[in-house]
């Protein structure tokens, strides 16, 4: 398991000062390069990777600070973050003597907190009986012909650009994403999105449960290069008892899946729908977008249509951020035109209990907390309108679930989301005898039907009425895929 060092500057690093930090581990260690050179690796004397160095960001949005780390930042910082292998004692120490270096030379904080150390650090372990992890990508730390298994021990795990990156690799082989933590830790839903459907796995490694999947509770194995379902005599899955335990100060979250679709000419800006939304349910537009976490680039709709114009036909997946809400958007270019399916999750904190659930990098909360009327049912159908109106709304899905105000997935149970309002186009549209009622948008072929499933207090009713709609217990055309749709299970 690797263990993560972030340092947090106000300039970047630059050449000297990052040699500086990697004579941490004096100079019989090597440096070395991985990742088309966008990984520095501080190596053992026979080349075993021991830190792994990411190149600087800059990060322009301080609130993601916040989010992902519980630590405050007063403007723009350049982040720079260092994995330390736990195979070798002295990496870890090692990552940190490399942060606190420059952090010293250039102003910055280190996280996690705790004495900032720049001493050089020896290397006692007796590298040859340590055996070498083989896997080419820096992220990963078991490779196998099924899976990429990345290791993490952190509080809140994001969509970083290592994880980015091995994603990418397990869908250039044709293999499942295996993210092992320590129960404690949390997903961001970005990360949690990605890790939707198997064979992709949050493997939870509790001393005391064995392992678990950290999105379903089921007790897993690894057999055969690849972590799946350990079951009882009858071929069962076994559901362990701490993921039963609630989700403390639980809050109402919206979750609003919506696909939209444009005529791909050389004026199109994308990213209109999203900041709609992003007005109606929070009061302001999103903070900040990126194609990793952090989502450092302030909103930019010109900046962000800019990348997805270049990286066409190739689909881009994008993390918005924002006042109590985050997003995240795949834009693709189809025959129909370029379609952006989007999914924002807005958390109501007037709905908290004892607060217990929010963490420390909350966004919503104090004067960024979002109330009942900001997400309610009236809220949500003036978003539909809006959509439709104005941003080629083609379909949409609202649901309510319960979650933490912090809009993290820590591995706990959590209810399936109850749907309380769907939009399919009216050729789309069904009738009759327990169809719920709905109203009308627009005219002509661009018309769509809006259906009122309820207001989220009664889920067996709702389901029954989106079954009626869909046939299938789902809302097609992609508006129910995204994390709000439920959880996956086994």
């Amino acid at each position: 398991m690797t263990r993560d060092v972030i340092v947090l500057t106000p300039t970047p690093p630059d050449r000297a000062t990052l040699l500086a930090g990697l004579f941490a581990g004096g100079p019989d260690l090597r440096v070395d390069t991985a990742a088309e050179s966008a990984v520095t690796q501080l190596c053992a004397p026979d080349g075993r990777p021991l830190v792994a160095i990411e190149a600087s960001a800059l990060v322009r949005v301080p609130a993601e600070v916040r989010r992902l780390l519980g630590v405050d930042a007063e403007g723009p910082v350049w982040w720079t973050e260092a994995r330390a292998s736990t195979a070798v004692p002295e990496a870890y120490a090692l990552a940190r003597s490399f942060a606190g270096r420059l952090a010293t030379v250039l102003g910055g904080t280190v996280w996690p907190g705790g004495t900032v150390t720049t001493d050089v650090v020896p290397l006692r372990t007796d590298i040859t009986a340590v055996p070498v992890p083989d896997t080419g990508i820096p992220a990963v730390d078991v490779l196998t012909p099924r899976a990429l298994v990345v290791m993490q021990d952190r509080p809140v795990v994001p969509l970083s650009t290592w994880l980015a990156d091995a994603l990418r690799h397990a869908a250039d082989g044709d293999r499942a994403l295996q993210l092992v933590t320590p129960p404690a830790s949390r997903l961001t839903l970005p990360l949690r999105t990605a890790l939707r459907g198997l064979p992709h796995r949050w493997v939870v490694r509790d001393e005391r449960q064995g392992l678990y999947d950290g999105l379903s509770g089921v007790r897993l194995r690894w057999s055969g290069g690849i972590f799946g379902p350990d079951l009882d005599e009858r071929g069962a899955a076994i559901l362990v008892e701490p993921f039963r335990e609630p989700v403390a100060g639980a809050v109402r979250q919206l979750v609003l899946q919506a696909r939209t679709r444009h005529h791909p000419d050389a004026e199109l800006l994308l990213g209109g729908a999203l900041e709609a939304v992003f007005r109606r349910l929070t009061g302001a537009a999103p903070r900040g977008w990126g194609t990793a976490e952090p989502a450092g680039n302030p909103w930019s709709r010109r900046q962000l249509t800019e990348l997805a114009r270049a990286r066409a036909p190739r689909p881009t997946l994008l993390t918005v951020v924002g006042a109590g809400a985050l997003a995240t958007v795949r834009v693709l270019r189809t025959r129909e035109g370029v379609e952006e399916d989007v999914t924002v999750v807005v958390g109501d904190t007037s709905t908290a209990g004892d607060g217990s659930g929010a963490g420390a990098g909350s966004d919503a909360e104090g004067p960024d907390a979002v109330g009942p009327d900001a997400v309610g049912p009236d809220a949500v159908e003036g978003v539909a309108r809006e959509l439709h109106a104005r941003h080629g709304l083609v379909s949409l899905l609202a649901s309510y679930r319960s979650g933490r105000a912090d809009l993290t997935v820590p591995a706990r149970f959590e209810a399936p989301p109850v749907p309380v309002r769907l939009l399919v186009p009216e050729d789309s549209a069904r009738g009759g005898a327990g169809i719920p009622a709905s109203v009308r948008l627009g005219a002509g072929t661009g018309a769509a039907r809006l259906y009122r499933l309820g207001d989220g207090s009664d889920a067996v009713a709702a389901w029954r009425a989106l079954e009626r709609l869909t046939g299938e217990g789902g809302a097609g055309g992609g508006a129910g895929s995204g994390p709000g749709a439920g959880r996956s299970r086994g």
